[in-house]
């Protein structure tokens, strides 16, 4: 348990960091709205709040999907690097692996694009 006081007294010391910048802004921040804070910044969509009320909007769900669809294919190519690079030392049966597992990624991706999951409409 020794090895892994400075470890915890760490991870302590961050977690207090963090949530007590996120209070201490919240209570000393301004919570002022105006035209310049709410207008589209780069990504031309439009800010959730609206210009003098309080309450938040709601995102399409067009968002979450995508990001679901992002999540599922990245880990997927973070599965396929170490794979790609000890290629020569694993053999046959590691190519049948990952020739399944490509398969089926494959068969989701195809679901996805044909029940219109990639359609930005």
């Amino acid at each position: 348990m020794n090895l892994y006081t400075p470890v915890a007294v760490l991870a302590a010391v961050a977690a207090a960091f963090a949530l007590g910048s996120l209070a201490v802004s919240r209570f000393v921040g301004p919570q002022r709205y105006n035209r310049a804070k709410n207008a589209a910044y780069e990504c031309g969509i439009e800010s959730v709040h609206p210009v003098g009320t309080g309450s938040s909007g709601r995102f399409p769900i067009r968002y979450y999907l995508t990001a679901m669809l992002f999540i599922v294919f990245d880990i997927e190519i973070v599965f396929l690097y170490p794979w790609a690079v000890a290629f020569h030392d694993l053999g046959g049966f590691a190519f049948a692996e990952i020739a399944l597992f490509t398969v089926t990624v494959a068969a989701a991706y195809a679901y996805v694009w044909r029940r219109g999951g990639l359609n930005w409409d």
